[in-house]
């Protein structure tokens, strides 16, 4: 089945979308982007991914081609026409395409911003098979640049972390810099102690997760310890548990990382329960 998908304004058959190839992003990776989950057709964590993408748009002084009401009834209609029950909505915000290629920014008053945004159709996406085996992580290096709390379109080295991750037979990779482990690849880390979770403090190093920010207020409201600081690898190896976030895996255990295996090498008990919290009460507050 052909997708609908939205370009500047227009929902279309996928197969008829098009972007310039003078866009920025294409060029110069000069776009910002948000992956919003969808479960019981309805969007999960819709406010803070449009908070998040404002920020990431504030910060590269770019703006948006849609109100706030706009870009909900957007997802809304996508997610109706493409018959999404469980998925993802991709939504990407770029510069736009001026006449031709320069590195200076185009003027904001000639060059429209391009949007985009397109459905995928993930049956069961909260029933995830790797949540009742826990996933097993490699460290590499962080050669990110250094601003990494925008969500911007620039992910190769990401892309090329989950290669590393996956020819080690690994399923993902947590980046180290300066001896800490910064983020996964595309979520957060964190690792438990007794009835403490451990997690890198938010600045421009990581990510600003919105499953993040939610899991930890969970956490904290089951009496769970909750402490934002840096942390190495071997530290996160002599834990009970670890698990990582994002909006598409939610909550996803840990149970190994760097051929160490975490407790007995199975999913913690209280990874798994957050992961049911989050479900739980992000079904509940869904739009």
């Amino acid at each position: 089945m052909t997708r609908t998908v939205y370009v500047n304004g227009d929902f279309l058959p996928e197969h008829e979308a098009k972007v310039s190839i003078f866009d920025r992003a294409f060029l110069m990776a000069d776009g910002v982007y948000e992956v919003t989950s969808v479960l019981g057709g309805k969007l999960i964590d819709f406010d803070g991914h449009a908070k998040r993408l404002q920020r990431s748009l504030d910060e590269l002084e770019m703006r948006s081609p849609v109100t706030p009401e706009e870009l909900l009834q957007i997802h809304r209609d996508l997610v109706e026409k493409n018959g999404i029950v469980d998925g993802l909505v991709y939504l990407q915000i770029t510069r736009g395409a001026p006449d031709d290629r320069d590195f200076v920014f185009p003027d904001p008053e000639t060059t429209v911003p391009t949007i985009v945004l397109f459905t995928q159709n993930k049956p069961g996406l909260a029933e995830s098979p790797a949540a009742k085996t826990g996933i097993k992580v490699i460290s590499i290096e962080d050669a990110r640049w250094g601003r990494r709390d925008i969500k911007t379109v620039q992910l190769l080295y990401p892309s090329m972390g989950k290669m590393m991750a996956k020819k080690a037979g690994a399923d993902d990779a947590w980046m180290v810099e300066d001896g800490f482990v910064t983020e996964g690849t595309s979520n957060n880390a964190y690792f438990i102690k007794g009835n403490k979770i451990v997690t890198r403090a938010l600045s421009n190093d990581i990510l600003h997760g919105i499953t993040r920010a939610a899991v930890l207020r969970f956490a904290r409201e089951a009496q769970m310890e909750v402490e934002e600081r840096n942390f190495t690898i071997e530290e996160a190896q002599g834990a009970d548990e670890a698990f990582i976030t994002s909006a598409s895996t939610f909550v996803m255990p840990v149970v190994e990382i760097d051929g160490v295996a975490l407790g007995d090498g199975t999913p913690g008990q209280r990874a798994l329960r957050l992961r049911e919290i989050y479900l739980d009460e992000s079904r509940k507050a869904a739009i």
